[in-house]
């Protein structure tokens, strides 16, 4: 039997041939070899660091687990050697949430990719998202995770001399998630701009779970605030 498109499609086309470690264990886990791997090491403690101290990221980890979704750095998160143009990126496949181990060597770095990638996860834990078949769901977590991450936060975009031009917030979000489904998709450039735009506003709109763009720490002290009280009040119905 003839197999289907879909079923055609090689690994790749999904991004993984971004993430080689995906499909080969060089390194067995808890052998002298990974132990003596100094880009390993250092994202294990840049990736603890985050999960420890990160307001962003504790906020995340709660919220999912509250939801049911409870993730452990152990297994739900991976410090892996990537390709060279990414630095982190999520495995629905897996429910793993992978960090680029030899292009993430800043605190600063490994806490925005790490919450960037949360989203993600938490757009998997709560939506019935297809992350392999509907390119739409896959452009809206996209564009969701580069709004609410920090990824276009003012410092970011100076530091990339991207600045000055009106409604530039939004321009950067799209522009980096349109250059995130061409990454992990083989698509045309005409092709993802088109699901882009098709689906950006709602998803632009959708700032769960922090009711807000959270442009600093206090924003999400304050939607951390918001989620309790929720709690709260659906606890008391």
């Amino acid at each position: 039997m003839e197999q289907s498109g879909e079923q055609q499609r090689s690994d790749e086309d999904y991004g993984y041939g971004l993430f080689p470690k995906r499909k080969e264990a060089k390194y067995k886990k808890g052998s002298v070899g990974e132990s003596l791997f100094t880009f390993h090491n250092k994202c294990q403690l840049m990736l603890h660091f985050a999960l420890e101290t990160s307001p962003y990221a504790k906020f995340l980890l709660g919220v999912m687990k509250q939801s049911g979704c409870t993730a452990y750095q152990d297994r739900h998160f991976s410090c892996e050697d990537c390709d060279g143009t990414v630095s982190g990126g999520f495995d629905a496949a897996t429910s793993q949430i992978v960090l680029c181990q030899n292009n993430v060597h800043r605190q600063s770095h490994m806490n925005r990719v790490v919450t960037h990638e949360l989203i993600h996860a938490f757009d998997h834990c709560r939506a019935h998202v297809d992350w392999f078949n509907n390119l739409k769901h896959l452009a809206c977590s996209e564009i969701r995770a580069a709004n609410l991450s920090g990824d276009c936060s003012f410092g970011n975009e100076l530091s990339r001399f991207n600045f000055g031009f009106k409604r530039h917030h939004q321009e950067c979000v799209r522009d980096r998630a349109l250059r995130s489904v061409l990454a992990v998709r083989k698509v045309t450039p005409e092709e993802a701009k088109k699901v882009v735009d098709e689906v950006f506003d709602s998803c632009f709109n959708d700032l769960a779970p922090f009711g807000r763009i959270p442009h600093s720490k206090n924003d999400v002290k304050f939607a951390s605030r918001d989620f309790q009280n929720r709690d709260r009040y659906y606890g008391n119905l």
